[in-house]
This record gives C-alpha cells, structure tokens and sequence, in this order.
C-alpha cells in the first residue's frame, strides 16, 4: 500500500464510522431539539448543524495526519495511527455536542424529602 492509499482510505473509514454515529444518534437528538427549540424549523436546523459537526470534526482531525511509510512502519500501523486522531475528532464532537445540549435541558427541582423525626 501507498501512503497516498493508506490516506484515502482512513478518511473512507472516517466518514463511514461518522455517518453511522449520526445515523445511531438522529432520532434521539432529533426528540431533544424538538423538546428544546419552540418551532420544527429552529429542530430541523440545529439536527442538521449537529449531524454536520458529527462528520466535519472527525475529518479534520484525519485530514491532519500524514502517514508516511517506509522501512521501520507499516501500513496498518500508520492506519491505526490515522483512525486514532479520527476518533478523537468525533469523541470531541460528541461531548461538546453533549454539553452544549445539557446546558439547555431544564433542570427539574428535586421532590422535597420527608425529615425523619428522632
């Protein structure tokens, strides 16, 4: 394998490792921002905006590495290295996107607890 394959393929894997975590988180993000924003609209956007940070991160964090092959690496160790800085791009989005969301459910006030008597 070329170091110009090994490339194209982690961001082949990237992409489809992307996809399906939006695909897995869309209808529970969808019921989120359905709840959160007042209007469909403002929910169609903000899931689109979402589902758009969920592949765009990952692929800039792949795109950043170069594998580079030669006489002491390997092919699938440079992939491995590749999908690394890929998953890390898409657990950053998925927290961020996490906390950005937490901060807008409202919080419930806790049920009073009965005071034992002694």
């Amino acid at each position: 394998m070329t170091a110009v394959t090994v490339f194209l393929a982690d961001v082949g894997i990237t992409s489809g490792v992307s996809l399906i975590v939006v695909a897995y988180l869309r209808r529970p993000l969808k019921a989120i921002l359905a709840d959160l924003c007042v209007t469909a609209e403002r929910a169609r956007f903000w899931s689109a905006f979402s589902n758009v940070t969920l592949v765009l991160v990952p692929l800039i964090f792949v795109l950043q590495y170069r594998p580079e092959l030669g006489q002491g690496t390997t092919a699938v160790l440079e992939m491995g290295t590749q999908l690394s800085w890929a998953l890390i791009g898409l657990v950053v989005s998925v927290v961020a996107l996490g906390i950005v969301l937490s901060r807008f459910i409202p919080r419930s006030q806790p049920a009073a607890s009965p005071r034992l008597s002694t």
